[in-house]
């Protein structure tokens, strides 16, 4: 994963708990790097690493951690790094989760080493959809439903994010039940 994602994680933990939560997440990691350069690719188990050490330190699931995290990648990481790319992706959630698929292929642009999941929605209705990921990132299910939250906040949307068939029980990919309340017609 290219370092910005390291870097997220670690603006994260500072913004809520502080530089000393941080230094004890590296510390319990086994991670001697002072800073993550955002441009820059690292093996996938170093954010492994971080979210385990983050569960430890925090004494909470590391599936809670990726939740919060998807949450931050949103409402933080997403607007300051990929700011116009969010606001042309789209103007509500249905918009913006309908052009999923072409804003990863964007950012991919950006970042040529990058190996993003895949989106797909299907079953659209002005309720909902069923959306699919596709990645061969073991166990991010939780930072997908962490997405989903945080794509509710920035269009004031509430959102539930249910996981109806998971990769790691064996489903060929992750597929989300994803519904919200309509927004009233101006």
């Amino acid at each position: 994963m290219y370092g910005m994602v390291n870097r997220a994680i670690e603006d994260m933990v500072v913004t809520h708990h502080g530089e000393a939560a941080w230094e004890r997440i590296k510390a319990k990691a086994g991670l001697d790097v002072e800073v993550f350069i955002s441009s820059e690719s690292y093996s996938d188990d170093t954010t492994y690493q971080l979210v385990e050490a983050a569960s430890a330190v925090f004494g909470v699931p590391a599936e809670q951690v990726l939740i919060r995290f998807g949450e931050h990648w949103v409402t933080h990481t997403a607007q300051v790094s990929f700011g116009g790319l969010m606001l042309e992706a789209g103007k509500t959630l249905p918009a913006f989760l309908r052009n999923l698929p072409n804003f990863h292929a964007r950012v991919a642009l950006i970042f040529p080493k990058l190996q993003p999941p895949g989106f797909e929605c299907t079953g659209i209705t002005d309720h909902g959809l069923k959306l699919h990921y596709y990645s061969h990132r073991p166990g991010l299910a939780p930072f997908v439903v962490g997405l989903m939250q945080g794509l509710g906040k920035r269009f004031g949307t509430p959102v539930t994010v249910r996981l109806l068939e998971a990769k790691a029980d064996g489903a060929d990919h992750d597929v989300f039940d994803v519904t919200w309340t309509p927004a009233p017609l101006a």
